[in-house]
């Protein structure tokens, strides 16, 4: 017996709205993952020159010694801060994932080079060029964010993809640091980490769409206090001037880019010394260095997870309202470092150092995260996102070259002293940018109008 099948009114609409939802929240689950690890695979492919330092100040062959492991350092880090605010505009013009994954493959490309290479000079042009095209992804991961995922979810989604920088890193200094601890030399660990991006980067080729529009399904709303207004809903901007003109008169987006600046230094200082640093002053060997030292991103990440999340709830986008405390927070664990580190005290120095990533990493993850998409919107938040990053390595870049000559002028104590006066200055700047927030926004200049 045959049956007819008569529809209630408005039943069949229902069930492709729900159909329609649950494929919605399928592909945002996929593109979160994607961004994850791809994110990730880049910080694998940065995080190699920290830890195999040590390799390389042993070897003779590699022509390199700490004044020239500095250099490397600071001018990759000025190269990825100039390439921030290059690529985060060209990928607001190109879309997010041109961007991504151009970035990706390139990186791979450069650290098969570096470890191929060597010599001062012929290293330092690869790692320039391999920070450059790095400086890519985030503003990939930014642009992508900002069409799959609702303003009111910006908090918490962009923390869990700093997981990606965050425990990426983490995960990539304790598996480099295992293989270096095993006898391999430090060539191989760039072509280690060289084929772990390119494995991801071939996954995410496959699944990573730029908007939900690609997958026929309907994009989400995007910050009323965006810089844009509701023009920031366009995927687009219609020209240059469009683009960058709001940002030049925002007081809170050069606040964000300040403070950005001022924790960048401290995270980049971290990250590039603090295996040195454990080893000469706690006299660990260079694999378990490294491995010690992948707790900084690991506290990091819950940090980033809470702060994002919470952030959520906050009214009128202020979500650097948690910055000055934490800040302030920081500012006092530097000091405690500083004394341990006198004292030569590695379960003291480790808390130090744990506390310090706690109260810097969280907050630190919002500036270029999900402040950033509250400021640009669909239309520019891989440009604010690359905007604040040049800000933020701009000062960044100091981490590796101004705090490494502290270091050899006095010693490690005067470098962490001169990291809590950074931290205040920052906490500083947290408390005028949360008054500013506090305000109505101001109607736009008549020369941008």
């Amino acid at each position: 017996m045959s049956t007819v099948e008569v529809p209630l009114p408005g039943f069949a609409p229902a069930l492709v709205e729900a159909g329609q939802h649950g494929r919605l929240v399928r592909w945002r689950a996929v593109t979160a993952i994607a961004l994850l690890a791809g994110y990730g695979g880049y910080y694998v492919c940065r995080s190699n020159l920290s830890v195999a330092t040590p390799a390389l100040l042993a070897d003779p062959a590699s022509g390199l010694d700490r004044a020239a492991i500095g250099l490397i350092s600071s001018a990759g880090i000025f190269a990825y801060a100039a390439g921030k605010s290059v690529t985060g505009i060209a990928g607001d013009f190109l879309g997010g994932r041109t961007l991504f994954l151009g970035g990706l493959f390139l990186s791979v490309l450069a650290t098969l080079a570096f470890g191929a290479g060597g010599g001062l000079p012929t290293l330092l042009a690869i790692w320039i060029a391999n920070r450059f095209v790095q400086s890519a992804g985030w503003g990939g991961v930014t642009k992508i964010a900002a069409h799959w995922y609702p303003a009111t979810r910006y908090g918490a989604v962009m923390s869990l993809l700093s997981l990606s920088f965050l425990f990426g890193d983490a995960a990539g200094r304790y598996l480099l640091g295992s293989l270096l601890s095993g006898g391999v030399s430090w060539r191989m660990l760039f072509v280690v980490a060289a084929a772990v991006l390119a494995t991801i980067g071939v996954i995410d080729l496959v699944v990573l769409r730029d908007t939900p529009l690609d997958r026929g399904l309907p994009e989400p709303p995007v910050s009323p206090d965006n810089v844009f207004g509701a023009a920031g809903a366009a995927t687009r901007p219609a020209n240059l001037r469009d683009l960058l003109a709001p940002y030049l008169q925002s007081p809170s987006f050069w606040m964000v880019c300040g403070m950005a600046c001022g924790t960048t230094l401290i995270r980049e200082a971290f990250n590039t010394w603090i295996p040195i640093y454990l080893v000469e002053v706690h006299r660990l060997a260079p694999g378990l260095a490294a491995r010690h030292s992948a707790l900084f991103p690991l506290i990091g990440g819950v940090s980033a997870l809470l702060v994002g999340a919470a952030t959520d709830r906050f009214r009128h986008g202020n979500r650097a309202v948690l910055l000055a405390p934490a800040m302030a927070l920081c500012t006092a664990c530097l000091a405690v470092l500083a004394v341990a580190t006198t004292a030569r005290d590695l379960t003291w120095s480790m808390l130090a150092i744990g506390t310090t990533a706690f109260c810097l990493l969280g907050p630190y993850t919002l500036l270029a995260g999900a402040i950033a998409m509250d400021l640009g919107g669909r239309k520019g938040s891989a440009t604010a996102a690359g905007l604040i990053d040049t800000a933020g390595y701009a000062g960044g870049a100091l981490g590796g070259f101004a705090i490494g000559g502290i270091v050899d002028a006095g010693g490690w104590v005067p470098a962490f002293q001169a990291m809590a006066i950074v931290a205040a200055a920052v906490a500083a700047l947290a408390f005028a940018y949360r008054a500013d927030r506090r305000r109505p926004l101001p109607p736009p200049h008549p020369r941008f109008a």
